[in-house]
């Protein structure tokens, strides 16, 4: 029977610990860095625990984004993903991420599992080939994989979304069931071209799943998410891509690979394998069928589908234990806002760290507002700088700093030998049962407010004392000396319980305090007749210009820049918005003539540089239930493509198609500029943006 603490958790726990695998095709930022902390913590407070717990995660690397952004860097896929392999590990240690390790899916203990996986669902009966009908890209000439293809959900109808699974709905389906598609490649409108696809059969294994689903293992609103699934029934799952294709090829199928998302979540036990070999551990011990390891995922709402229908199903039916927990979390978003690159909330874990911002001042704000559900959480910048600076410095630090330098001075840095106010330690010690549990069960905003709650007590008890005054009467020696230690006592209980969220700062108050490295079960135990190190100051307040500084660094600039009028190209002459003449207005129309023209308000679905044209920018605009249109516009001078994509503009929705080189334009977005010669401005393009609130497809009058 195993042995259990006073808060009735049990110890001696073996525990494999995974967050979801990065993509190996951009850096990380504040919003993936919610999962990376969140996880961290929990992870740092199971080992301080006593347990054997180990961290495992890896990039996720294959896939025809990778191959693509090398294609057009002029590099092999291999160099790229060391290239962000390398980025990636260098931010996570910036935000003191504690991976045990941390490899990469493409490896060759992933290839070995991913194909034994393979063919032992094969074995099962579990894989079916067919031919089918998939969306083929006549530009670039190759099959477009799901998230290579945009288009209104054939569910719920929603425009923009991938050809997989509507991100506003859940639903999942073939991309060659969206509504109104468009090739994210090139833009063009994809073709429908037959290929043979091999498929795991998830609707076979539904018994096991809707059991396997409501067992506990998943949050009650994770559970109930996939009751909706199960309803609307399970699709079976296209496992394989067409060459050319970055990533592992199928065993006996020349010109088939894995598609990513089969060998991303095997990465979990690749990272692990290598992890086991170079670490003499016995890798089925942890994954085998009988392992009693406990097994924990931290993921993303958004990837549920994947982790709790067709993950649990792949190791199921082929002979591996399964998943103890899947805990998914909900977006960030900045200001209560998604996070924008025109507004400067796009920041990256790169861009913080570059402006010296203290990352555990995030990782304390992240889990002042996690708790353990699926819910969304914002950062407010002005609320963030107010916790932290309040919470941290005006608190937690607030206690030693008080206290520390007359330890120092006048005891020649040496604790009392007792405690005098043992009820007011008592009553810290006793928290620890509450605050594991709260750790324990992720709900990390509670925990912190029962430890800001002692710190609230150990500030009121000094205050209360005043050891400034104590110290200029001689006769209050023992007096001061006793409310110190007390003070400290509970400064390092403190720090025992914010050690899981501040790593690097409890390991200052360690050194500074001179005591090994602290564990959960030294709550336990008092601080006394011990010799200090002399204080110094361990955490500045946040300069809330510091987090303005960030902001700004972060902005896109979506201002124009100065140019010449540019030469009207052929390729630039028909549906492009170009600069105005400096001529008066003339050739005027009828109110009849401008009645004929259909403007319409337009979202930008997607943006993107066409290759050969030095002006032109690729449009996909989104008009509601009109469906999307192509447009070739000028204005590459004026913006960069991502700082369009989700803005709405005016489109010119009736202007007759025109064939151009770089395909077919459908319309003509509408712009504003100045007209060369203007004072005091430099010459640039204005793309016309609506108010807030417009929607889609509106007609303009």
């Amino acid at each position: 029977m195993a042995a259990f603490a006073p808060s009735g958790l049990p110890m001696s726990r073996q525990i494999l610990v995974t967050s979801a695998l990065p993509y190996a095709n951009g850096s990380i930022h504040l919003g993936h860095l919610v999962e990376y902390i969140q996880t961290d913590i929990w992870v740092r407070f199971q080992k301080m625990r006593g347990h054997d717990c180990r961290y495992m995660c890896a990039d996720d690397t294959h896939g025809t984004a990778i191959m693509l952004r090398a294609e057009k860097e002029g590099i092999t896929p291999e160099t790229l993903i060391q290239r962000v392999w390398d980025e990636h590990t260098r931010d996570f240690a910036g935000f003191h991420i504690g991976f045990d390790h941390y490899y990469s899916t493409h490896s060759d203990e992933n290839r070995a599992l991913a194909s034994k996986i393979y063919l032992a669902l094969k074995d099962a009966g579990l894989i079916e080939v067919k031919t089918i009908a998939q969306l083929y890209d006549p530009v670039k000439n190759l099959f477009l994989p799901d998230r290579f293809i945009k288009g209104e959900c054939p569910k719920c109808g929603a425009a923009d979304q991938y050809g997989d699974n509507c991100e506003v709905c859940g639903a999942t389906y073939s991309p060659t069931e969206l509504k109104n598609p468009v090739s994210a490649v090139s833009g063009a409108t994809p073709v429908h071209k037959d290929s043979e696809h091999y498929f795991f059969k998830l609707g076979a294994c539904e018994a096991f799943l809707r059991e396997w689903t409501t067992s506990g293992t998943l949050q009650s609103e994770a559970a109930n998410k996939m009751q909706e699934w199960f309803a609307a029934g399970l699709n079976n799952w296209d496992i394989s891509r067409d060459a050319p294709y970055f990533g592992f090829e199928i065993p006996g199928a020349p010109g088939k690979y894995f598609y990513v998302w089969l060998d991303a979540p095997v990465g979990y036990m690749a990272s692990f394998a290598k992890y086991a070999a170079d670490n003499g551990l016995d890798f089925d011990a942890w994954w085998g069928k009988d392992s009693k390891t406990e097994l924990v995922h931290f993921i993303g709402k958004d990837i549920l589908y994947f982790h709790a229908l067709f993950w649990p199903a792949m190791l199921k039916y082929s002979g591996h234990r399964l998943p103890t927990a899947i805990y998914a979390h909900g977006f960030l978003t900045v200001n209560g806002q998604k996070m924008s690159k025109s507004r400067g909330t796009f920041i990256t874990a790169e861009s913080y760290l570059a402006q010296k911002l203290n990352p555990e001042w995030l990782r304390y704000y992240y889990a002042a507002k996690l708790n353990g559900t699926m819910e969304d959480i914002d950062l407010n910048l002005d609320d963030f700088v107010a916790r932290v600076n309040s919470d941290l410095v005006g608190k937690f630090i607030n206690i030693a700093s008080r206290t520390a330098g007359f330890i120092h001075k006048n005891f020649d840095g040496k604790l009392a030998d007792g405690v005098a106010n043992i009820e007011l330690v008592g009553a810290f010690q006793a928290a620890a049962s509450t605050i594991a549990a709260h750790y324990e069960a992720r709900d990390y905003a509670k925990a912190l407010r029962e430890i800001m709650a002692l710190a609230d007590r150990a500030n009121q008890y000094v205050a209360d004392e005043k050891p400034w005054e104590l110290a200029k009467k001689p006769e209050a020696v023992y007096r001061l000396h006793e409310v110190c230690t007390v003070a400290l006592n509970c400064f390092r209980l403190l720090t025992l319980y914010l050690k899981p969220v501040l790593p690097k700062l409890a390991g200052e108050v360690e050194a500074f305090l001179d005591i090994p490295p602290l564990a959960w079960e030294d709550a336990q135990s008092l601080f006394i007749r011990h010799r200090i190190n002399a204080y110094n100051h361990l955490m500045t307040r946040i300069d809330p210009k510091s987090i303005e500084a960030m902001v700004d660094a972060n902005k896109q600039n979506l201002e124009p820049t100065p140019a010449p009028a540019p030469a009207r190209h052929a390729e630039a002459q028909a549906h492009a918005t170009q600069p105005a003449a400096a001529t008066p207005v003339s050739d005027t129309i009828s109110i009849d003539d401008f009645a004929k023209i259909d403007l319409r308000i337009a979202r930008i679905a997607n943006a993107e540089h066409v290759e050969g044209a030095d002006k032109l920018l690729r449009l996909t605009l989104d008009l509601g239930e009109l469906g999307t249109r192509q447009v070739f516009a000028g204005i590459k001078s004026a913006y960069a493509p991502e700082a369009l994509v989700g803005r709405l503009t005016v489109m010119v929705a009736n202007l007759a198609p025109r064939k151009m080189k770089f395909g077919m334009s459908e319309g003509m977005v509408l712009a504003a500029s100045y007209p060369e010669g203007h004072k005091g401005d430099a010459p640039g393009l204005f793309i016309l943006s609506p108010d807030s609130g417009a929607q889609p497809g509106m007609k303009v009058k």
